[in-house]
């Protein structure tokens, strides 16, 4: 059956290519490659019984820059990672959607987006999770005069690492660093949970919406808060003068 089934792929091919060769078309081109990338893993994966590496898979031909996403061992995604960073006051300061790129990789150029972007600003302590650990990005966070790192390392601690990661600074930060989940989760309330434009062009700009969504849902719930605030100070201060006039 799949060897039937390839050689009706390569008559398709073999079409495509026929056409091509009279009218150029760049669309047609991405599709017949498609083909050709398809029968040859199909090839190697049922009948030579290879495992394709991920990075060779294409998991949709109209949006080929999705990835597959494990999110722990059994709930597996279609999509793509996106990096937060967020201040003490919950706002996005720094957004990056990655594309088959790692953790890891994200540290030194994000420290640079933020030094270029918020250049009278001073971070006093930056955490992350264990996935953002190498002795690289530990050494570039103390170089830029972060006081409090919080990089759980990744594997065997050795005594130092330990101490310093069982100090009650890094374990306070570290707690607190889950607040950050609970701003991954209201981000799906304001669109991210899927993108409904096509094209990676519409969808960095949907990113990009969304985030600004939430900038200004979390602004405008500080300024309702402060509001209130000032008529319940307003509302105590009216009740004193009715008071002192009462006696």
């Amino acid at each position: 059956m799949v060897k039937k089934y390839i050689a009706q792929a390569q008559e398709i091919e073999l079409k495509i290519k026929l056409v091509l060769e009279n009218y150029r078309d760049e669309e047609l081109q991405k599709y017949a490659s498609y083909i050709s990338l398809f029968i040859n893993q199909i090839n190697r994966r049922l009948l030579k019984g290879e495992i394709i590496p991920a990075e060779e898979k294409v998991f949709s031909i109209f949006e080929e820059y999705i990835e597959w996403i494990n999110i722990g061992k059994r709930n597996p995604e279609l999509g793509n990672t996106m990096l937060i960073t967020t201040n003490q006051y919950h706002l996005i300061m720094d957004y990056k959607i990655m594309f088959k790129e790692k953790d890891a990789s994200q540290i030194i150029p994000l420290l640079g987006r933020l030094k270029v972007n918020y250049p009278s600003e001073t971070i006093d302590s930056f955490s992350t999770d264990k996935g953002f650990w190498s002795k690289d990005n530990f050494a570039c966070c103390v170089d830029a005069g972060i006081r409090k790192t919080i990089i759980p390392k990744k594997g065997k601690c050795n005594k130092a690492e330990y101490e310093r990661e069982h100090e009650e600074t890094f374990i306070r930060l570290r707690n607190k660093h889950s607040a950050v989940e609970s701003n991954i989760n209201m981000l799906e309330h304001h669109g991210l949970n899927r993108s409904v434009d096509k094209g990676k062009a519409h969808f960095e700009r949907y990113v990009a919406i969304s985030v600004l969504a939430y900038n200004v849902h979390i602004i405008g719930n500080e300024l309702v808060r402060q509001k209130l605030e000032k008529e319940k100070r307003a509302f105590k201060a009216s009740k004193v003068k009715q008071y002192r006039k009462a006696a």
